[in-house]
Parts: structure tokens; sequence; C-alpha cells
């Protein structure tokens, strides 16, 4: 095999490898819905409401009212990783309200993952249309 060829062979090879690499990422970042609801109804209802609007029974005693999640104008414009960093790291960390915690400690990056991808699918039935 002389230089050129093996050349052309090293770029297809990482070419290829750079397009599983994102396909995979893309995947993860896309969470599973089903798996998303069990963490949502589990951790996340008791503020934002089964429904996801911001009407759970804990919500009466928060000022300020959880956010309506199921409000697609609104939840459209925010990036996933806006959405991972809220709830992994609290409303404080992205500059928002200390009344929603951080709940890193208590879920895996992949069950925030899997929240987002409920509440995009079933909650606000929308995708990030940028800000």
């Amino acid at each position: 095999m002389n230089i050129s060829s093996f050349s052309n062979v090293l770029s297809y090879t990482l070419i290829c490898l750079s397009i599983a690499l994102v396909y995979s990422a893309v995947s993860f970042a896309a969470g599973d819905p089903a798996k998303g609801k069990e963490s949502f109804n589990t951790i996340c209802a008791s503020c934002h409401g089964p429904e996801g609007k911001g009407d759970g029974p804990a919500a009466a005693a928060l000022d300020p009212k959880p956010r309506n999640l199921s409000d697609a104008a609104y939840v459209s414009t925010l990036t996933d990783d806006h959405i991972f960093k809220v709830v992994k790291e609290g409303g404080t960390a992205a500059g928002l309200s200390a009344g929603m915690p951080a709940w890193g400690s208590v879920l895996s990056d992949d069950q925030i993952w899997n929240v987002i991808a409920y509440i995009r699918s079933d909650i606000c039935k929308c995708t990030n249309e940028g800000s």
C-alpha cells in the first residue's frame, strides 16, 4: 500500500468514526422518555405537577411558583443543556430561582437526560427552537 492509499483509508476511517461518535452523542442526549416519566413522576411532579403545569402539591408553598413545563412557547426556547444544568445544579446555577433544588446528587446524568426527553416528548411536546 502506498502513502496516498494509506492516507485515503485513514481519512475515510476517521470520518466514519467521527460520524459514529456524533450519532452516539446525539442518541445519548435524546434520552428515554419512558424512563424519564418515572423519574419525573417521582421527583419533579411534587412541584411541577403530573402534567408539568407548575401546579404540583408542593407548588402552593413556593414563591415563585414552579415553571409551567407544558408551555411549549417557553420551553422550546431552552436548550437541552440549559435544562440539564438547571436540573443537575439547581436554579441558582442558571440564574434562576433558588426554589429549584439541585438534583444531581439524586439523579444520574442518564436519568436527567431521560427526564429532559420526557419533558420534550410528553409534557411540552416541543423541541428546542433556539433562543
